[in-house]
């Protein structure tokens, strides 16, 4: 049967391992997909550095006698030219025989060094409903788990706590003696050594006299003019003149 214009669907879920081409920031690259004159062009992973996820499908008609799609990763950069990281050839004979392929293609640089897988699924529908075969896809699908409706009630845990509730403590049971049962408070004496303040002597208490003299002590009085040491004046011969 020929598969001339046929759909043929590529799913470009990721790359790894990719060379790097930047020196400082992390780059960000995108895979172009060519079949015939067919191409496409996946949107760019900002910052997808080595490991960019990109999970986007193109639909191509096949061409009879074309065996094989070219893929080609770049580095998107904003002022200058993009760089290429690698390029490589997916083959379509398993996919054009039983349906399903998810493999992972090798990439390499222009002179042929290693840079990094491209992983790529591809499915060819015609093939599948012509084997018959339930070919499942590379994840089953997801059903989520149905959640019970009601939930077995469960006592209440026992109450772990060692204090009272508010207004029950202490308990209503508890009685004290009235204030008036205490005896009164005894202060023991006074054991203090020094006198109470009405124990020093009064006021007028009889002292004994001061013993320095009094001021009518008897001190000879001075005399004035006092006596001086010199004979008068008078006995001086007078100044000639």
């Amino acid at each position: 049967m020929s598969i001339q214009g046929q759909p043929l669907e590529v799913t470009v879920v990721s790359c790894s391992k990719l060379k790097d081409t930047e020196w400082i920031s992390r780059q960000d690259p995108y895979v172009c997909v060519e079949y015939g004159s067919t191409k496409f062009r996946t949107r760019t992973c900002t910052d997808g550095g080595k490991h960019p996820v990109f999970q986007e499908k193109f639909v191509f008609p096949l061409i009879e006698g074309l065996r094989e799609l070219n893929v080609l990763v770049w580095n998107s950069n904003t002022l200058t030219f993009d760089d290429f990281i690698g390029s490589g050839k997916i083959q379509l004979h398993k996919v054009l025989s039983q349906g399903f392929d998810d493999s992972a293609w090798p990439l390499q640089t222009k002179t042929g060094r290693y840079a990094g897988e491209v992983k790529v699924i591809l499915h060819y529908a015609i093939a599948t409903n012509q084997r018959g075969s339930s070919h499942a896809p590379s994840a089953p699908p997801y059903v989520p788990t149905p959640r019970p409706t009601s939930y077995p009630s469960y006592p209440a845990p026992p109450s772990s706590n060692p204090y009272h509730t508010a207004g029950t403590y202490p308990p209503p049971s508890t009685t004290y003696p009235p204030y008036s049962s205490y005896p009164p408070p005894s202060y023991p004496a006074s054991s203090s050594p020094y006198p109470p303040p009405h124990s020093y002597p009064p006021a007028d208490a009889a002292y004994p006299p001061p013993s320095y003299p009094p001021a009518s002590s008897a001190y000879p009085p001075p005399s004035y003019p006092p006596t001086s040491g010199y004979p008068p004046s008078g006995i001086y011969p007078p100044p000639p003149y």
